[in-house]
């Protein structure tokens, strides 16, 4: 006999309370190997593949791609690779109940629970009750509980007539290949006679999703279908009229962006500081730089690293009534992605060289934009810097983000007249606004902030 056990939605940190199924990546009953990948989980800001623990196979997937799941919810079940009946994998989701940690897959039963042995069999006193009241014979019934123990849920389900199968017709079988795509993907190929082998995968490892067939669909020349499986016109949807917006459901990383920028606007005092920064001096170090050199952004990290060590007050987090400060400057840069905005930490980064910052940065976005950062790369972190000077922004103010204290928006270098000693010139200069929380941070300690700022991006010598 197979042992089940329910896969659940994990819980990757304290704050996650639900996860999204990006993608299936095995099917149902196919068998795996410990360490294969699973399934792809949306959280907050991050992808996770979640592997095997142990070889096995899923008797019955329950989640549907694409859908978010609160944690601890059922979504499939598992086997550890033996044959499973259908009344056996009923009794197990009959009898789940979802666990707000859902690392341990079944509940376990409270110790202090009585357990009424009859004829070896472990069984609740409520389930004895009902299968007594029902009339179920308990030697038929398969307990879904921890060491086969028979919940009041597996009497229920033992009680109900076994549902009379519906025959549909024989499904179409999924056409096979060398082409990596997902099930429903494969069946909308084969229903649209349309070739994988030609489509471009946007999936994780250039793999075909859904919305790639139908895409391919919608571009495709209109193709004749024989008798008699020609389907019926339909109407285009009210939402495809000309005009009409196209209307889509915010992804789990963008309702948690939504949320927590909402909560920071309602909840923080913001006030802001900006400052002009000549930047003519940051760039001619730059440019004399030999070898890999570090992006302006990377000069920045390092300069605001060293700025937070000279005014500690600004280098701080803010939880409730209590002010973290902080020894180190764990340094929060914003990363643009195609799901959203992400901000991967560097740690210690006033520790690190600038060609440290460099290499580290590189790394961090390059998982940010695949989906790859761990949740402990992007939880926590001092102070915030946001650079949207690739994009000719000017200036622009940023929204803290909690439990920050400070973040820093920096703009384009533009050329601007400047006073040089009592000479007028004309030199690149940034335009710098920091965003402080009040109930923690002064104006006086935001002005020594900018002024060291200052002075370190003015003089880059200070920065190697």
């Amino acid at each position: 006999m197979a042992r089940l056990k329910a896969f659940t939605m994990p819980k990757w940190g304290i704050e996650m309370a639900e996860g999204t199924i990006a993608e299936w990546m095995v099917a149902e009953n196919a068998a795996f190997t410990r360490g294969t990948v699973l399934t792809l989980i949306e959280t907050d800001k991050i992808t996770n593949e979640v592997e095997a623990e142990a070889d096995g196979r899923f008797v019955r997937i329950l989640a549907t791609a694409g859908e978010t799941y609160p944690v601890g919810a059922l979504l499939a079940v598992l086997s550890d690779g033996g044959e499973a009946s259908a009344a056996e994998i009923d009794a197990l989701v009959a009898g789940f109940r979802a666990s707000d940690t859902s690392f341990e897959p079944e509940a376990a039963a409270p110790a202090t629970a009585p357990l009424a042995l009859l004829e070896g069999l472990a069984i609740s006193p409520a389930a004895l009750e009902q299968a007594k009241a029902l009339g179920v014979d308990l030697a038929t019934v398969q307990g879904s509980g921890r060491n086969g123990r028979i919940s009041a849920q597996d009497v229920a389900q033992a009680a109900r007539a076994p549902a009379q199968p519906a025959l549909v017709g024989v499904f179409p079988l999924l056409p096979e290949g060398p082409v990596k795509a997902t099930p429903v993907a494969r069946r909308l190929a084969l229903l649209h006679e349309i070739d994988l082998a030609k489509i471009t995968g946007t999936g994780p490892r250039g793999r075909v999703r859904r919305d790639d067939v139908l895409a391919a669909v919608a571009n495709a020349a209109p193709v004749a279908v024989p008798e008699p499986i020609a389907a019926p016109a339909v109407a285009a949807p009210a939402s495809q009229a000309a005009g009409a917006p196209d209307v889509q459901p915010m992804s789990s990383m963008r309702r948690t962006i939504a949320r927590r920028l909402t909560q920071s606007k309602q909840d923080i005092p913001h006030f802001y500081v900006r400052r002009r920064v000549r930047a003519d001096r940051l760039l001619a170090h730059r440019a004399a730089t030999t070898g890999d050199k570090p992006s302006v952004n990377d000069y920045l990290i390092r300069a605001c690293a060293l700025a937070l060590l000279e005014v500690p007050a600004v280098n701080i987090q803010v939880h409730g009534t209590d002010i973290h400060r902080f020894a180190q400057a764990d340094i929060s840069v914003a990363v643009a992605t195609d799901r959203g905005l992400v901000t991967p930490i560097v740690f210690g980064a006033d520790d690190l060289s600038l060609v440290q910052i460099a290499a580290t940065m590189k790394a961090l976005a390059q998982k940010a934009r695949t989906g790859k950062l761990r949740p402990e790369e992007i939880a926590g972190g001092s102070f915030s810097l946001s650079n949207l000077g690739s994009f000719g922004v000017e200036q622009f103010d940023a929204i803290i983000n909690p439990p920050q204290g400070a973040i820093l928006a920096v703009g384009t270098a533009r050329p601007e007249p400047i006073d040089d000693d009592g000479a007028i010139r004309i030199v690149p200069v940034l335009n710098l606004s920091l965003s402080c929380d009040h109930r923690a941070i002064d104006g006086a300690d935001a002005g020594r902030f900018m002024a060291a700022l200052a002075r370190l991006i003015e003089q880059p010598g200070l920065l190697a």
